[in-house]
């Protein structure tokens, strides 16, 4: 099998059709393009979980897992309360390498007020190099609850700050070498330091008093993947004008000089929303400092995007850009 995670139409068939229990106090379930589950507490509390492995980064490992797993629930509008890390390590693993992780991860979310709460730690030939799983806890409102499948026709779709920041952090760190006469030393560094903006907690607990009917973090498979998985939750179509998303300068370096899509590069850093009032939403991430733009809207037809003046079909989101490194 391909490296990267099951195409859409496998996960579906093998995976989420196999599900036949249903309970009444369940209010979010797994789907495409749905990266949480919450389930119905005391009075109007919601509790959200969602869990995510690290396995596409060699560094920045800890500061990654809290990130990925924490943006999962601020995208159900939920605030992210605590964490369970699972760290699996090979047998020539170090305590060195095992206590960076955590160092990493007890920073990272010791900076978002979220707590490390338990989880588990093992050395196993299982696996070749460590990966680390991170689930989150986290806790809204039941009309504070978002899903990516509330996006309407007319929604506007508006993404924050600059897409593939995960991505561009993830190559200039583990992939330096390869950008030689690329990046000059100042822009890897820049690049590399990306690592630290990642988070979509912000945007997403504002989000929960904004005019805004749907949220999607964008990770593996990139903005475009995010985009197809919102329609396909939302059973809507998009049109996206690629010209109009915020891509930084020093990832389209990346990019171009490696040959990769930044479209289809994993994104942990930038927010999809979709809503009926994107000039009051934007007005309110700029007054926060968050940057925001309006890529295009949610309709009743297909898929598109305009690339360069031709429009396209937006394809299901497959292996992200990121493996193609090797």
């Amino acid at each position: 099998m391909k490296i990267g995670k099951l195409t859409n139409e496998e996960l579906q068939s093998i995976v989420l059709d196999k599900i036949n229990i249903f309970r009444q106090d369940v209010v979010l379930r797994p789907g495409i393009g749905v990266d949480c589950g919450a389930i119905a507490m005391a009075g109007d509390d919601v509790c959200v979980l969602s869990t995510d492995p690290i396995t596409g980064a060699a560094n920045n490992m800890g500061r990654l897992a809290v990130h990925v797993s924490c943006n999962d629930a601020a995208a159900a509008g939920a605030e992210p309360v605590g964490l369970l890390l699972c760290i699996m390590a090979p047998p020539d693993a170090t305590l060195a390498d095992i206590r960076q992780v955590i160092e990493q991860a007890a920073a990272t979310a010791a900076g978002i007020h979220v707590e490390i709460i338990g989880g588990h730690t093992e050395i196993t030939d299982a696996v070749s190099r460590i990966v680390v799983i991170s689930t989150v806890v986290g806790r809204t409102g039941m009309s504070g609850l978002i899903t990516a499948a509330g996006a309407k026709p007319g929604d506007s779709i508006i993404v924050t700050k600059h897409i593939a920041l995960e991505g561009t952090s993830i190559i200039a760190s583990d992939y330096s070498e390869r950008l030689a006469g690329i990046l000059s030393d100042d822009e890897l560094r820049y690049a590399q330091n990306l690592s630290g903006s990642i988070s979509v907690v912000k945007e997403g607990m504002m989000a929960r008093n904004l005019p805004v009917s749907a949220m999607h973090d964008i990770t593996e498979g990139g903005v475009l993947g995010a985009v197809w998985e919102m329609c396909s939750a939302s059973r809507l179509g998009a049109r996206v004008e690629t010209e109009k998303i915020p891509v930084l300068e020093v990832t389209q370096k990346i990019c171009k000089g490696l040959g990769l899509d930044p479209y289809r590069l994993i994104s942990s850093g930038s927010m999809l929303m979709a809503s009926p009032d994107p000039q009051t939403v934007c007005g309110a991430l700029h007054g926060a400092g968050i940057p925001a733009a309006v890529i295009g809207v949610f309709n009743d037809g297909d898929a598109t995007c305009v690339i360069d003046g031709t429009e396209c079909l937006i394809q299901p989101p497959g292996r992200d850009e990121l493996f193609r490194l090797g």
